[in-house]
């Protein structure tokens, strides 16, 4: 044989078997038989999956994917309750219920709504339709007191020893007690009409005008009434708050009641001028003093007006409907029962410069 052509045959071969190599190895793959149905499920599965948001760990994805993936235990309260010990009831909470009979505490019982407990105090509004003008009024008598009254009060304290200051308060207290009396027979207080006159009797002869008070120690009781208790006892039960110039606190119907009173003052028929204007300025005064404990209950009040208002209507409200004949002040605030305990305060005296009945 001719060793060029043997040279060529070998050539040919090697690059056929190359060539053919290379075509297998390029070709594709052939498909794979895939079940349709199981892939398209997972397919929606995983789309509503909650995705962990960008940025989060791999502990907080799973803890979001954990958190958003539904309990099957959810749906039946009795098997979520067994599962969690939490949500049984303790041995506190059944002892709750025996003794309420209205649920365990803190889920069904509701101590707001309970039938059982008393009914809510409910402050009594106060009857203030004037209150703009009340305001400078009170202005007005708070720059008086300040100016004229107070320093009259003190200069009065200082000099004037406390048994004459007491025996000037039992003389004025005295004077009273006819027109309490008078008040309370029309109130339909007979037995308290007669003790007061008795007081006044007894005051007036054994202690020497009124100066001295026997009637207290013979255990004669102190009750003042005015007419305005008395139309208030009538039916006049609400009336608007008025507060008068150099008078104090009122209302329109014991303004009515202190004109009714007027008349019946015994300082009002003396006839001299000069001893009845003194008396009555001595009896302010008295007054003023008498008013000095209550001082102190207006220092720091951040509504200076209200305080006097409320509280002199809520003692009002006392006097007029109270129970004073058995002498019951358990229904009064500390403060009122300070002053309901002072017999020689008048019924409508109260912080101010309120003016003689």
């Amino acid at each position: 044989m001719n060793p060029r052509l043997a040279s060529l045959g070998l050539v040919l071969l090697l690059t056929s078997g190359c060539a053919h190599q290379a075509a297998t190895s390029e070709a594709p793959p052939a498909p794979l038989a895939v079940d349709t149905a199981s892939a398209d499920a997972e397919t929606v599965a995983d789309a509503a999956a909650p995705q962990p948001e960008a940025g989060m760990t791999g502990t907080d994805a799973s803890a979001s994917t954990a958190a958003a993936t539904p309990d099957a235990s959810a749906a039946d309260p009795a098997q979520a309750a067994a599962l969690d010990p939490a949500q049984t009831p303790t041995q506190a909470e059944h002892d709750f219920a025996t003794l309420y009979g209205n649920g365990f505490a803190g889920q069904d019982y509701d101590p707001v709504a309970d039938p059982t407990l008393p009914a809510p105090v409910v402050a009594p509004q106060s009857y203030d339709p004037w209150e703009k003008y009340n305001r400078q009024v009170h202005r007005f008598n708070n720059a008086v007191d300040r100016r004229v009254a107070k320093p009259l009060a003190r200069t009065y304290v200082k000099v004037v020893p406390r048994p004459v200051r007491l025996g000037v308060s039992n003389f004025f207290n005295n004077l009273g007690q006819p027109v309490s009396a008078l008040n309370a027979l029309l109130q339909g207080k007979p037995k308290q009409a007669g003790l007061s006159l008795g007081r006044f009797l007894m005051n007036s002869t054994l202690g020497l005008a009124g100066v001295f008070d026997p009637a207290t120690a013979a255990k004669i009781p102190n009750r003042s009434e005015d007419f305005g208790q008395t139309l208030g006892t009538w039916g006049w039960k609400r009336s608007r708050y008025v507060e008068l110039p150099l008078f104090g606190p009122r209302t329109v119907r014991d303004t009515l009641g202190m004109l009714g009173d007027a008349p019946l003052s015994p300082t009002r028929r003396v006839g001299d001028d000069a001893t009845r204007i003194g008396l009555q300025g001595l009896q302010l005064v008295d007054l003023r003093t008498q008013l000095m404990a209550t001082d102190s209950l207006r220092e720091g009040a951040a509504d200076d007006y209200a305080l006097v208002r409320d509280a002199w209507l809520q003692r009002r409200q006392y006097q007029i409907h109270g129970d004073r004949a058995n002498g019951d002040t358990a229904e009064l605030p500390d403060y009122l029962q300070e002053l309901e305990d002072e017999p020689t305060v008048p019924v409508n005296a109260m912080p101010g410069l309120p003016g003689t009945p």
